[in-house]
């Protein structure tokens, strides 16, 4: 379970940021998203800068501004609700291309779109250039409760796990001539879904009695413990101290 685990959004590469140890970029990443929210949202310039500190961070760490933006798409739900906000929030109504719209809603959409972008986008590069086995590490270190990152590890393990099997379920049946094509096919899927619930919890009470047997007493083993050195301390606070500098500028003119 403590093995290298690779995820989609990872990109492989040989860059300062990939080399930094994965606590500092998660502080890093941690504060910046903090100043971000704390910018009161009139400062359209101060997101701006926001905007061109994530874009040279991507480019540090060489992540195609396509990958970033493709990897944003997660963020939809959120665009939509926030669209809909100078429509249903009260308010004084200005008219913008012929449509009667709420002003505290046009701003509460701002709002959203550019603290809620500019988060997501962090966290990208944050993934984009971090591996998820390094990821929990750098929560460890960071003092997470330790049966949290336990979790979340064997979360995202047994997500792949479950995934890998719901596939071979697919194949199976459709090997067998089925298609789903309408109502009266739920039957099917539902007895494919508890069949995978059945497999999947056995599964997990295999694994977990291989890990007693091993010597697992509720604490996973930590095998890089490397402290991080100053000068990767101070590279990875590059970001959100330019976005504090940026804060506080907007704060002090204000």
């Amino acid at each position: 379970m403590s093995a290298g685990h690779a995820h989609k959004l990872y990109r492989h590469a040989s860059t300062p940021v990939h080399a930094l140890p994965p606590h500092c970029k998660i502080a890093a990443v941690l504060a910046f998203v903090l100043t971000v929210v704390a910018t009161p949202r009139e400062m359209v310039w101060a997101f701006a800068l926001y905007a061109l500190l994530i874009a040279a961070a991507a480019a540090a760490a060489r992540i195609p501004a396509a990958f970033l933006l493709r990897r944003l798409l997660i963020e939809i739900p959120f665009v939509a609700f926030a669209l809909l906000m100078p429509f249903i929030v009260p308010g004084e109504q200005v008219h913008v291309l012929g449509l009667s719209l709420s002003a505290p809603g046009l701003w509460g959409a701002w709002n959203v779109l550019a603290k809620g972008t500019l988060g997501v986008a962090a966290s990208v590069v944050l993934a984009s250039t971090t591996e998820l086995r390094s990821l929990l590490l750098g929560l460890q270190r960071l003092r997470m409760p330790p049966l949290l990152v336990q979790i979340a590890s064997f979360m995202i393990r047994y997500g792949d796990v479950v995934t890998d099997e719901m596939r071979r379920m697919r194949i199976a049946r459709e090997s067998r001539g089925f298609t789903a094509r309408g109502v009266r096919h739920w039957g099917v899927l539902a007895k494919s879904a508890g069949a995978l619930f059945i497999r999947s919890y056995e599964r997990g009470e295999r694994v977990h009695l291989a890990m007693v047997s091993r010597g697992y007493t509720g604490t996973m083993p930590v095998t890089d413990d490397e402290p991080a050195t100053r000068t990767q301390w101070t590279y990875a606070a590059a970001l959100p101290l330019a976005a504090l500098a940026v804060c506080l500028t907007g704060w002090t003119l204000t």
